[in-house]
């Protein structure tokens, strides 16, 4: 309806018409017979468990990130048994307003702790604060004045009121019929804080999904951000703190118990506190980790696109969380999995930006999914926690990845840009996918992307900038660190020289070219590196010198091998290939001979001695033939490194 002015306002009909469903739903299930019920609730358990699918795998990802060392059948059992309780529950909740007092007694017992708790309360009256964890039957601690004895004192419970307001308001008035006071979020936290001021009691939901206007903090070793509010209010009143929860006994059948929160007297210490008691609290009782409800996100917070890749809060407490439980660093508990490039060089210049994201994002647990070929070498670096390798290519290529479910990966970052890539991500399961959309191409397959920005001239820029950019976009912080992957040798002896190149026959200086280079050089040893295919390349070079000046190992090594032999070089003459970046990567000094290549866009990245050679008048972006760089400048090149480069001999 529109009023004079323009300003709109509901029609109240939908309003009323949801109220009286409420109320019908409610009176009907306060009147079936517990049996059917039962029934219902497990029916309806299922559906979400097994037809939900997508609730299903939140449920089995959050159990088991949470039990990681639990079997599969233990998680299924966990999580279809929450999805049960979590029915119930709200079954329970639609039939309350019409359950009366004798029945709700039937319902709804105390555990002796929790009489104890109140014991001492009328006996030694002081702030009080009750904090209930998202437990199934939650709601059950607004009937406790029903079932425990006179006096009871006053007690306020904290709630987040609906958007409806009749439906709110009969909400309200059901809960508060035994004498508990709900106080809404929007406006009741003055009355809250004024009933702990007189040595009352209140009652709040704490949450672990709090948004930036949390506190980051572990839960099962997993960051999230963590309601302050408990925390605060109790700083602020010296309040007694405890954890109240339901126990279910039953369909239908529910003992309310409290324990006493062990803290120091701080707000921060309340809150870490009440996440490492509901951690020892589920781990410790099946029963009550089969009522926690699962199927809620609260680890959500933490993976919004923008800020994925970094950790970010209004507030942090990992340093004091991570003290309190003695850890030295952030278990790896949020998995982040990588699509490495298929070419050693652009693997290579990777690698900056995973030393950025360990700093970014101290808690990922990373996975390297790389070729076979390069598993050894990266994981000898320690750049991750796995390496996952690709497997060979056949009719079960596809399915080895849609195995890959059961791993719950969180986050898919993806260097490579094809559609087999996208594919293999998707068919993981993972719920975000991130790789580049340069103009013209689709990537359907992503949840999201990186648009290469229009004005961005890859001819003019390193790679390395775009992925840069690309991860930023996800939230990345920090520098990169460009050092070289391993210590400077100790010793450094010995030219090394790749002659060939795989994967473009024009980048390669011609045989004629490196014999000429040898003979300049009559006193030094070289060793000639490359694969199986680079074999006949350096056997020509080679050719006719002594083998112990002039040692051939194309094809010889593995690629392990390949990095121990380049290591300890005094210098290393190469064309633009993938060895090019992993001597540099290790640190070793080194000629890069570029022409038709654009040494801008894949040049050598980390801090160590490079220097780029292109024949003469080649544009800095390249274009022109290689062999037009001729042998002496490249000899002259030589001799100015070993003139900056000390000469080391064992």
């Amino acid at each position: 309806m529109v009023f004079p002015g323009g300003n709109q306002t509901p029609n109240p009909a939908p309003a009323r018409v949801l109220l009286y469903s409420l109320k019908f739903l409610g009176w009907l299930l306060a009147h079936t017979p517990e049996f059917v019920l039962r029934a219902l609730a497990a029916g309806l358990g299922d559906v979400v468990f097994t037809g939900l699918r997508r609730r299903r795998r939140l449920v089995l990802s959050n159990l088991h990130h949470a039990f990681p060392d639990q079997p599969a059948t233990w998680h299924r059992r966990i999580g279809r048994e929450s999805c049960r309780r979590m029915i119930e529950t709200g079954l329970l909740s639609l039939a309350t307003p019409f359950l009366g007092a004798a029945r709700l007694r039937r319902i709804i017992s105390p555990a002796p702790a929790l009489q104890a708790v109140f014991a001492e309360h009328r006996t030694r009256p002081q702030a009080t604060l009750f904090c209930a964890p998202h437990i199934a039957y939650w709601e059950a601690q607004t009937s406790m004045p029903l079932v425990l004895p006179d006096p009871f004192p006053e007690f306020g419970v904290i709630y987040r009121p609906l958007d409806n307001p009749a439906a709110d308001a009969f909400v309200k008035h059901s809960r508060e019929r035994f004498g508990m006071k709900l106080l809404s979020r929007r406006e009741g936290f003055a009355a809250a804080l004024n009933i702990l001021r007189r040595g009352g009691c209140v009652g709040v939901l704490f949450d672990q999904n709090a948004g930036l206007q949390g506190a980051l903090t572990t839960l099962f070793g997993r960051v999230c951000s963590t309601t302050e509010l408990p925390g605060l209010m109790a700083e602020k009143f010296n309040a007694r703190v405890y954890g109240i929860f339901p126990r279910r006994l039953g369909f239908w059948r529910i003992e309310l118990d409290a324990c006493a929160i062990a803290h120091e007297r701080s707000g921060a210490a309340v809150t870490l506190a009440l996440n490492r008691w509901l951690e020892t609290l589920l781990a410790a009782d099946e029963n009550l980790c089969s009522s926690w409800l699962w199927a809620h996100d609260r680890w959500r917070n933490q993976d919004m696109p923008a800020r994925r890749l970094r950790l970010e809060a209004r507030r942090n407490l990992l340093a004091e969380d991570l003290s309190l439980r003695g850890l030295a660093s952030l278990p790896h508990r949020t998995r982040i999995w990588i699509r490495m490039p298929n070419w050693l060089g652009d693997v290579i210049l990777a690698l900056p930006l995973l030393r950025a994201l360990r700093s970014s994002r101290p808690d990922a647990g990373i996975t390297l999914v790389a070729p076979a070929a390069f598993v050894a070498l990266l994981e000898r670096w320690r750049i991750a926690d796995h390496v996952h390798p690709l497997p060979p290519r056949g009719p079960g290529y596809f399915a080895h990845f849609r195995r890959l479910r059961s791993h719950y990966v969180d986050v898919w970052v993806l260097f490579t840009n094809s559609p087999r890539g996208d594919a293999e991500a998707w068919l993981s399961g993972a719920r975000q996918r991130f790789g580049i959309l340069r103009r013209g191409r689709i990537r359907p397959l992503l949840s999201h992307h990186y648009p290469a920005p229009a004005g961005f001239d890859e001819t003019k820029h390193h790679q390395i900038e775009l992925w840069e950019d690309f991860l930023r976009h996800f939230g990345l912080t920090g520098s990169l660190n460009l050092e070289p992957m391993d210590p400077p040798a100790p010793v450094r002896s010995g030219i090394g020289l790749i002659c060939g190149s795989e994967n473009n026959p024009e980048k390669r200086w011609p045989v004629e070219h490196w014999r000429k280079l040898i003979d300049a050089f009559p006193e030094e040893q070289f060793i000639l590196f490359g694969t199986s295919r680079d074999a006949p390349i350096t056997a020509a070079v080679a050719s006719g010198f002594d083998p112990i000046r002039v040692q051939d190992l194309a094809g010889r090594t593995d690629l392990a091998e390949f990095a121990a032999g380049l290591r300890p070089l005094r210098l290393l003459v190469t064309n633009d290939t993938g060895g090019m970046h992993l001597a540099n990567a290790l640190g070793v000094p080194l000629l890069a001979l570029f022409g038709p290549t654009n040494p801008v866009r894949t040049g050598p990245v980390f801090r160590a001695p490079a220097r780029i050679l292109q024949p003469p008048g080649c544009p800095p972006t390249g274009g022109r033939p290689l062999g037009e760089l001729a042998p002496p400048l490249v000899a002259a090149a030589m001799r100015e490194a070993f003139d900056a480069e000390p000469i080391h001999r064992p």
